[in-house]
């Protein structure tokens, strides 16, 4: 069973180029965080913005950086069935753990169709795969009932990543899949709030720089610990908020910058940050111990 702290890590890049030396830095610092496992090429990743080459090198990568030390799930989605196909065939051959699936986005597929692109997707992998739910980007949502239909249809699909915000479909979920159905909130905001709810871990984008704080907010209230788990989501929050400032992963991306880690590099139509918007973003990590007062 999938558990704990993914997180959805960023692709670096220098020159235009995937910057696999600085992508071996992020993933040796998860390692050091104590992440159970890392989702390349996901929305944090900017896996609208490679190409098929490139997105089966990041994972390669990933694959070869991580050596067997945490899971890598890999995000090898798309809104055509045949690309999903091609790249989770690419994956599971690159040595995948598991595969992030999001919605097809942009056609807004009926929910047969979300139905038949997922289990097409199951049919040519041997891989556990994880459905991601994001109406906000992609314009649908997947129905719990699709879930439902999906896991009795499959023992390929073991899980789901929430991100619409809404914590009421942890219990629906868990009403409709059983306790052994993977849950990960999507939002590191909720994440406590959908763990309280049965949810087991997160798929985060904030421990792209604090990962071992994640991890030891997910653990605690895994642990029982309630008292903890809350303390560090209080000390969380304004990084967590300040992370989607701006569209994802414009934050993120320039907080890694500005700590030293990665050049501050978009692809189009992704560009950096406002100067507002990014005084923020510095101040908030400079009041919480990320980076140092100049």
């Amino acid at each position: 069973m999938l558990t704990g702290t993914y997180t959805a890590i960023v692709t670096p890049f220098r020159n235009g180029q995937f910057d696999a030396p600085a992508f071996k830095r992020l993933i040796d610092l998860q390692v050091k965080g104590g992440v159970d496992g890392i989702v390349p090429v996901g929305t944090t990743g900017e896996s609208p913005t490679l190409d098929y080459e490139e997105h089966i090198e990041v994972i390669a990568r990933a694959v070869e950086y991580a050596a067997g030390r945490i899971q890598v799930m890999a995000g090898t989605g798309g809104n055509s069935t045949s690309e999903a196909v091609y790249l989770s065939q690419e994956a599971e051959k690159a040595g995948a753990d598991s595969l992030l699936q999001v919605a097809p986005y942009y056609n807004k597929p009926p929910q047969e169709g979300m139905y038949q692109h997922f289990l097409e997707i199951c049919r040519v992998t041997k891989l556990p795969v994880v459905l991601y739910s994001i109406p906000s980007r992609c314009g649908a949502e997947i129905a719990v009932e699709t879930v439902r239909r999906l896991a009795g249809a499959t023992p390929r699909v073991v899980g789901i990543k929430e991100a619409g915000g809404n914590a009421d479909r942890v219990s629906q979920l868990r009403a409709a899949l059983g306790s052994r159905f993977s849950i990960f909130s999507g939002d590191d905001a909720l994440t406590l709030a959908f763990m309280a709810l049965g949810a087991h871990g997160v798929i985060s984008v904030a421990s792209n720089i604090l990962p071992r704080q994640v991890v030891r907010m997910v653990a605690a209230w895994r642990q029982g610990n309630a008292t903890a788990a809350l303390k560090l989501h209080d000390q969380l929050y304004p990084i967590f908020k300040e992370l989607f400032i701006e569209t994802n992963p414009l934050p993120v991306k320039t907080a890694l910058a500005m700590m030293g880690l990665i050049q501050e590099e978009f692809r189009l139509p992704l560009v950096q940050m406002s100067a507002k918007n990014r005084a923020i973003l510095k101040s908030t990590l400079v009041q919480n111990g990320v980076l140092r007062h100049d």
